[in-house]
């Protein structure tokens, strides 16, 4: 195992809308059943906002987190946000969770790298925090599928829900780190959402500009299921065993993977390509669906929380999403 410049977790938050919406009540409004969705994604409940903005939920992790850590919320040096679903396009959801906090002054930036935005947060705070020019980097990650599911289509809008979850992260020497962080953009029309369209009074042409992309209905979410799936079994074991191999264990050495909960069989068939048991995995996909950035901190909370993890562990943090993205970091708790 090789030692290195890594990073401590200080302190981890976690917040959630109160609203929760049941297996049940998603037969209410789609031809859909408990069953059906269990069977299929491991998913039982999950929490949907109720008006609360995602800036709102990220600021209340991020409280948590920073209180949690024993440090004042002026002594953060720099404020990372994952987000694919912000309140706007400017600000940032970053700016907005520094307003909340009252921390005006360091840098604060967002990051959309879907729902391997917490993987590749990480990293980059591990690289500010070797500058030394920074103590403290809080990463938060804040989402509201809510705000791009199609309620009317079965097959997508029972997967998501909405979650906020935070960590502080300081530098730490001699520890164990490692990370792996790649991309295919050759996907990027698997997985996608719309945003803006181009209008302008100064436009000559009445033609759309060929994206290479799936026909947007408006701006919900647009998922080829089968081609996410291929590329999740594939691209979420191997992204920990490129992690494992570059901090010099294997991942049978791991005393807890703490996936992306997208879907409890990609979950499942990656634990068998890694050859580890399910139970190395930390799972709370049942109460709270894919919540994309925040999944993983939000596992990674009730995996503290119940004791699962605990100080001094190895923990590998691993994603994917759209993009594509995906990636892992092994940190020691």
């Amino acid at each position: 195992m090789e030692k290195t410049t890594g990073v401590k977790i200080l302190g981890v938050g976690r917040y959630v809308p109160e609203l929760v919406a049941t297996n049940d009540d998603y037969a209410k409004i789609v031809e859909t059943s408990d069953e059906w969705i269990t069977q299929r994604t491991g998913i039982k409940t999950r929490h949907i906002s109720d008006g609360e903005p995602t800036y709102y939920l990220g600021a209340m992790s991020a409280k948590e987190a920073i209180e949690n850590a024993g440090i004042a919320a002026e002594d953060i040096g720099l404020i990372l946000v994952t987000t694919c679903t912000p309140d706007y396009f400017t600000p940032s959801t970053a700016c907005l969770i520094q307003r909340e906090l009252g921390v005006v002054g360091c840098p604060a930036i967002d990051l959309n790298c879907a729902c391997s935005g917490f993987v590749y947060a990480v990293d980059m705070a591990r690289r500010y925090l070797l500058c030394d020019d920074i103590k403290y980097v809080l990463v938060v990650a804040a989402e509201e599928l809510s705000k791009f599911v199609d309620y009317s289509d079965r097959s997508t809008c029972i997967l998501f829900g909405d979650a906020a979850a935070a960590v502080v992260l300081e530098k730490s020497e001699d520890t164990l780190f490692s990370s792996f962080l790649a991309a295919d953009g050759s996907g990027a029309g698997y997985l996608a959402s719309r945003a803006m369209l181009t209008i302008n009074p100064f436009r000559q042409t009445d033609s759309e500009f060929d994206m290479q992309m799936p026909e947007p209905n408006k701006h919900y979410l647009l998922q080829d299921g089968k081609e996410v799936y291929k590329f999740a079994t594939k691209a979420m074991p191997y992204a920990v065993e490129k992690a494992c191999e570059a901090a010099g264990i294997e991942p049978d050495d791991l005393d807890a993977i703490i996936p992306h909960q997208a879907n409890i069989r990609i979950i499942e068939t990656a634990a068998k390509h890694l050859h580890v048991p399910i139970d190395k995995m930390v799972l709370n996909i049942a109460d709270y669906g894919n919540t994309s950035s925040a999944s993983i901190p939000n596992a990674f909370y009730d995996g503290i929380e119940s004791g699962r993890i605990k100080h001094g562990d190895k923990v590998c943090f691993v994603g994917f999403g759209g993009g594509l993205t995906y990636g892992a970091c092994i940190v020691e708790y």
